[in-house]
């Protein structure tokens, strides 16, 4: 088997403040919208979508169980970044020999990011 790319779907309460949060705070490349589901490029070989609940047939919103992991150049400028967006980072924390921290998004998914030293 060979994957070409990795989406991964979050269904959201929240849908228009996912859709803020991922396109305005952090940034990511809309490829694809309609009025319930919105993908987003992360890079390459990686998407993310988010997905309104109540219009969804497939899943339910939870955030229990998710969580995202970024590996970044600089984990210290992109928790500076964070900061002064006001997404609440944590402290940077080593988690297996590499520096890491964390935020949340509005469904209360957590996204870590981290770089290796």
């Amino acid at each position: 088997m060979q994957v070409s790319i990795v989406n991964t779907i979050i269904y959201c309460k929240s849908w228009s403040e996912c859709v803020a949060f991922y396109r305005d705070d952090l940034k990511f490349e809309v490829v694809f919208a309609n009025e319930w589901f919105m993908e987003f490029k992360v890079n390459e070989a990686a998407s993310l979508s988010v997905v309104d609940e109540r219009r969804s047939l497939s899943g339910t919103a939870s955030g229990e169980g998710v969580m995202l992991s970024f590996r970044v150049d600089d984990v210290n400028s992109v928790r500076s970044e964070m900061e002064l967006l006001e997404l609440g980072p944590t402290p940077i924390e080593t988690v297996w020999d590499s520096p890491v921290f964390s935020i949340f998004d509005p469904e209360g998914v957590r996204i870590e990011f981290w770089s290796q030293d």
